[in-house]
Formats: structure tokens, C-alpha cells, sequence
């Protein structure tokens, strides 16, 4: 058979796009193979250690099954979640019947743009934004539209104007990740309000990412919308594992709603993939009823690798990074002609002493044609040494890189 005669793929499997995340990954492994060793800001890995108690508690016994869990999860662990919820000060207590245990944080996104969305349908968020979001919205059918945010006020949340302006009939749902994946925003409580008020004049649901939630810096403080009562009827919360106790691998994340038809539906959605994890369920349960230091230690540890970045940046002519508030992302602009033709060049040209850093490339992470192309997303995920080389050797490419162009005003 040839390649023209070849069954054509559906227009969503033209149409997906690669991760600006990980599309690199081909010339990292290359230059591995040179003997180069990468720094690796690109990607959200935390590199320490997950709880000795998740750990001892995520495996079984000799002679036990790995069984299913039921596609909800297990109950025991809504149970500690539904604690841990009502813990933060949420406006309406939560039950464990307002939460469903997804495989990460991903198919608790997945699954709610699958009950709210039918194809065609629109679902408005600030850009840059969380690749993923793009993708999800484009497997359930729907579109996703961008509003503008601007790198110069920090990524500020776009007013209750803009987004009005941008409702159409048929938008379903705002979507919101706070603190911010890519940009380090903190949005507050103020502004929260204002977009729930927005939802229940148009009859829209908001969608808030909280995974990271506790990643707070400076003088904001860690919230979730649902301490808002006029929040409750309107919202559904996306959180995970992942990011609060260092167990990305575990893939373990829910959704949270007293919207019970959302739940139900989501539900149903699950059925057919079966189970959640159960070996990472039992973990978080151990992370999650006595985490004890771990995750204020940790939010200490990347305030530090914050403010590093910050420092280090500063050093760098020609580079604009904005305070990141919070989660452990910055988007920061380069004097370069093209971030995507940059963080190839580190990794297939560049080296200083065996070394060099691995970025994500900033346009990955709009929709607005044109938009992010001086830009990169920086994941301080390492310890403070390596952080400063990283640094350094971004500094060092710049001052090499043959498309440097004048700062940009």
C-alpha cells in the first residue's frame, strides 16, 4: 500500500499539536549522546524527594492482588481528600461524594470539558496558558479561545470586561489556573469573585486548576475558589498529587464540585477507563492525613529557587522576567529572534564546558498568532547550585546565540 492510498487521519489527529513542552526531547537525547549534560528547566519535575510515608504506603504485600479500584476511587481516600478540603476553609463543606478520583490532574480536566462541552462549543482562558489545556479542549471537540495577558504587569488576569466581551453563545466554561502554569501569576481573591460573577450572570462553568495551590510566594497567600460561597454552584476545582508532595509519577489527581450533575457525568466517563491508580491512591492517603513537614518545606525550598532565578536573571541584559508569585514557572523574554529557534540551538550547538540548559519555547503556549516568540518558560525545579550554572549558561548562549536581537522595549 502506499503512502497516498494510506486510511486518512481525523482532522483532530492533523491538527494536534506537540508539546512545547517535551517536542525537544529527540535533541536532548542527542546531545546526551554527545556526552553534553543538560540542565533541564523545561519541565515541571520536581527533583525532591517524595514522602517516605507515600512511598511506604503505595505498594502491597507478597501474595496480595493489585486490584481495581472503583472508578470513583476508594472511598477511604475521598474520605481523606474530603478532610483535607474541608481543612483549607471551604464556604460549603465538601463530601466525599463531590469528588472523583482521576488519573492526574489531566483527566479531571478531560473529563469535565467531556460533560460540559458538545463539539463546537468554546471555553475562554487567559494566555499563555498550559499547552495541555489546548489539547484537551481539542480531543473533547470544542475550541478553546484566548484572552491577551501581558508579560509587562506581570500576566495580570484579564479584566471582567475582556472576558465578558469574549462570551459568545457558545461558550461553556471559563478556565482558570491559579497560581499560574506558565506564568508564576497569583490571581486574587478580588479577581476570583469577579470571574465567578461573570459565570453566573452567563450561565458558564468555571474551571479552576489549583495543583498548585500552595505554591505561594511573598505577600499572597494560598486560597481556593470554593472558599467563595457564591463559587459552589458554578465551579469545578481540578487538583493532583503531583506537585504537592513531589509524586508526578503517581498520577493520581480529581476533580471537586458540588455540581452534581458535572460529577455524575464525569463519573460515567470513568467507568469506561475503569480504575485510578490504586497503588498511588494508597500513597497519597498516607501523604495527604499526616503530611506532616513535608509540604511547607517545600514551598520554603522553591521560595528560595525563586528568588534565585530572580536574581540571576537580573544579571542577564536584555531579559525580561517578572516577579513569579507563585507555582514554580516563569515566563521570561529573550533577546532573541525566535525562542523556538533558540532552545533548539542550546541543545544542538551551544555548550560551555560540556554543558548546556534545555528551556521550553514560549509560542507553544498561545494561541494568538505570532504571540510568545521572544519567550520561554523557566521551571525552577532545581536545587540552588545547579539553578545559578543554568543560569549561567543561558547568559553565556545569549551572548553566542548568532539571532540575538536588541532588548525589546
Amino acid at each position: 500500500m502506499s503512502a497516498n492510498s494510506l486510511p486518512r487521519l481525523s482532522e483532530r489527529g492533523r491538527n494536534a499539536p506537540a508539546s512545547p513542552i517535551r517536542k525537544l526531547e529527540p535533541l536532548a537525547r542527542a546531545a546526551t549522546e554527545r556526552g553534553l549534560k543538560i540542565y533541564h528547566l523545561n519541565i515541571g519535575q520536581p527533583d525532591i524527594a517524595t514522602p517516605t510515608a507515600f512511598l511506604q504506603k503505595a505498594r502491597l504485600e507478597a501474595g496480595e492482588v493489585l486490584s481495581y479500584s472503583p472508578s470513583a476511587g476508594l472511598y477511604s481516600y475521598r474520605q481523606a481528600l474530603a478532610r483535607y478540603y474541608n481543612s483549607l476553609g471551604m464556604a460549603v463543606p465538601i463530601e466525599e461524594r463531590d469528588l472523583l478520583i482521576t488519573t492526574g490532574g489531566s483527566e479531571a480536566i478531560f473529563f469535565t470539558l467531556l460533560a460540559i462541552c458538545d463539539p463546537g462549543d468554546e471555553v475562554i482562558t487567559p494566555e499563555p496558558f498550559y499547552p495541555n489545556y489546548g489539547m484537551f479542549t481539542l480531543m473533547a471537540g470544542a475550541e478553546l479561545k484566548t484572552l491577551p495577558t501581558r508579560i509587562e504587569d506581570g500576566f495580570r488576569l484579564p479584566s471582567p470586561e475582556e472576558f465578558a466581551k469574549a462570551v459568545t453563545p457558545k461558550t461553556r466554561a471559563i478556565l482558570l489556573c491559579n497560581p499560574s502554569n506558565p506564568t508564576g501569576a497569583v490571581y486574587s481573591r478580588e479577581a476570583l469573585a469577579q470571574v465567578v460573577a461573570l459565570c453566573r450572570k452567563h450561565n458558564l462553568t468555571l474551571i479552576c486548576d489549583e495543583v498548585y495551590r500552595d505554591f505561594v510566594y511573598g505577600n499572597q497567600k494560598k486560597q481556593s475558589v470554593l472558599e467563595l460561597p457564591e463559587a459552589a454552584d458554578v465551579t469545578v476545582v481540578i487538583d493532583s498529587l503531583s506537585k504537592r508532595f513531589s509524586a508526578c509519577g503517581a498520577r493520581i489527581g480529581c476533580l471537586t464540585s458540588k455540581r452534581a450533575d458535572i460529577l455524575d457525568a464525569a463519573t460515567r466517563f470513568a467507568m469506561s477507563r475503569l480504575s485510578p491508580p490504586t497503588l498511588g491512591q494508597l500513597g497519597g492517603m498516607a501523604a495527604i492525613e499526616d503530611p506532616g513537614p513535608f509540604v511547607d518545606g517545600m514551598i520554603d525550598e522553591f521560595r528560595r529557587r525563586r528568588d534565585v532565578l530572580s536574581e540571576e536573571l537580573a544579571k542577564l541584559k536584555g531579559v525580561l522576567a517578572p516577579e513569579a508569585q507563585g507555582a514554580f514557572y516563569l515566563m521570561t523574554r529573550l533577546p532573541v529572534d525566535s525562542a523556538e529557534r533558540f532552545c533548539s540551538w542550546l541543545l544542538s550547538d551551544f555548550s560551555h564546558q560540556g554543558e548546556t540548559v534545555m528551556l521550553a519555547p514560549g509560542p507553544g503556549f498561545y494561541r494568538s498568532p505570532g504571540a510568545g516568540q521572544s519567550e520561554v518558560r523557566i521551571a525552577y525545579v532545581l536545587a540552588e547550585a545547579p539553578l545559578r550554572r543554568a543560569v549561567e549558561l543561558l547568559g553565556r548562549a545569549l551572548l553566542a546565540y548568532p539571532g540575538r536581537i536588541e532588548a525589546q522595549t
